[in-house]
């Protein structure tokens, strides 16, 4: 039983009703073989903790499965380093020089920001999210519902997501209480409801409403396995999860057998919602795209080298090497994507709303840094894909610890450590790991990422340029 002391009629007493959320009158009509769109978003999942990217400790069947099933990209990217700015360029086709949002300060977004929901929306689909947003706080031009959204259920910041036990959610612009619990700065004192359960009933109800003549977008942006930071600093353990089965028995800290259950917990709500396109008969015309928002973390007393949670990578969240921005990304649509593919394409977060708006028939709007990778999701493995589908350049720039920037140019990684720092230069073709600095042997490589970054960012007055020194004391977890 996956509630207690709180029945779930009560919890569903506000259903969504069918027709809800239907696409204002004027939209476009579907484009013929439109498919479903459901992109699904893990929280601090880091590179190497799935079964199907080498993870051997941690069990995870169900992602492994869908993989299986599609292609699985092994050089995909984040938008950032956190939380919130890596959801803005998910959602806005911008990278970090470009995007309203560059950390996890709350700035809401704005109404001539264009989300990948509003170009669905006008499309004529049904757009729902469920999770975790990050991007505007209560009655502010970014709540979900002014973006594009016709549904949504769960956090508004990603500080209240932190806490697994909320006495509240937000369904649509309502406060919508949760008598079962009770918590203090994101610690609860009495636990009856866990938020990932009721979260993932609400997106299945979506699926549920759903109807063969109009395709809908979900965006389920679960919390697992992001730590709880509060609870963590009162207890020293920040892993909130009802049991740390089927690792109760293993003989790890209390802490790793509780990030290991987080995850699993999270492949197997994958799995539900994979079961719920099935039985409604949907699963052959739905493009699925799972994903993680950044890096693995080393937080809420885990360490990342018990599980190698990054993998091969350098680094892990909050860091601008490897481990801190390349994530899994495993994409299925059956026919149409290859199945049991392995694809070294580069691509990123911010090319999902132009290759969504390229699978409907629709115009982005202009001036992203996304392009279409439609090409090479349609490609089989690594088959040669047309140069629109080609990133010169990728770009990321973070303020939480000062102003450290990155640049992926092919195989050349570049970071930047600090204003005043020199770009290091890596080769990760051959060094995948990031371990030896060569931009004393390849001037000429340095000077052209050098001349890239005079052009690839514009000021951003909530985010302003600012020395380590200047920012290390206003930096909060989250």
């Amino acid at each position: 039983m996956r509630y207690t002391g709180l029945t779930v009629s009560l919890l569903l007493a506000f259903p969504f009703g069918i027709g809800a959320g239907s696409a204002a009158d004027g939209s476009a009509s579907k484009k013929p073989g439109a498919p479903n769109i459901v992109f699904i978003l893990a929280d601090d999942l880091g590179y190497g903790e799935l079964g199907c990217y080498g993870q051997t400790r941690i069990k995870t069947p169900v992602i492994d499965k869908l993989a299986a099933q599609g292609t699985r990209f092994t050089d995909f990217y984040a938008g950032s380093t956190v939380c919130a700015p890596s959801r803005c360029a998910l959602m806005t086709g911008l990278h970090m020089g470009h995007a309203r949002i560059r950390g996890n300060k709350l700035v809401p977004l704005q109404p001539d920001d264009v989300t990948v929901a509003e170009v669905l929306k006008q499309a004529g689909y049904r757009t729902g999210i469920f999770g975790k947003w990050g991007l505007g706080e209560p009655d502010t031009t970014g709540v979900p519902n002014r973006q594009g959204f016709d549904e949504w259920f769960g956090y508004l910041n990603q500080h209240h997501a932190h806490g697994y036990f909320p006495d509240y959610l937000w369904h649509n612009e309502t406060k919508f209480p949760i008598p079962g619990n009770i918590q203090e700065n994101n610690v609860a004192t009495r636990k009856e409801v866990y938020s990932p359960d009721l979260i993932l009933d609400r997106a299945l109800a979506f699926l549920d409403q759903s109807s063969r003549d109009k395709p809908l977008f979900l965006y389920l942006a679960v919390t697992l396995p992001h730590v709880n930071n509060e609870l963590f600093r009162a207890t020293g353990d920040g892993h909130e999860i009802p049991s740390d089965e089927p690792y109760s028995n293993e003989d790890w800290p209390q802490p790793e057998k509780g990030r290991a259950a987080m995850v699993t917990r999270m492949d197997r709500d994958v799995g539900r919602v994979l079961q719920k396109l099935t039985e409604r008969g949907l699963d052959d015309n739905t493009i699925v795209l799972f994903s993680s928002d950044n890096g693995a973390q080393q937080e809420g007393g885990s360490k990342v080298a018990f599980f190698g949670s990054s993998g091969p990578l350098r680094g892990w969240k909050r860091d601008l090497y490897e481990g801190g921005i390349r994530v899994p990304m495993i994409v299925r649509w059956p026919g149409k994507v290859a199945a049991g593919q392995v694809s070294h394409h580069v691509w990123t977060m911010w090319d999902f709303l132009p290759t969504a708006a390229d699978l409907v028939g629709s115009q982005p709007p202009p001036g992203l840094d996304g392009r279409s990778m439609l090409p090479a999701l349609l490609a089989a493995g690594d088959r040669e894909v047309p140069s629109k589908g080609e990133h010169e350049f990728l770009y990321w720039e973070f303020h939480e610890r000062g102003f450290t920037q990155a640049v992926r140019m092919g195989n050349w990684k570049a970071v930047r450590a600090g204003l005043d720092s020199p770009l290091e230069l890596f080769d990760i073709a051959t060094d995948i790991g990031e371990q030896t600095n060569i931009a004393a042997k390849h001037p000429d490589v340095v000077a052209k990422i050098e001349a890239y970054l005079k052009t690839a960012r514009t000021d951003n007055p909530d985010f302003p340029i600012q020395p380590r020194a200047a920012t290390k004391a206003k930096t909060a977890k989250r």
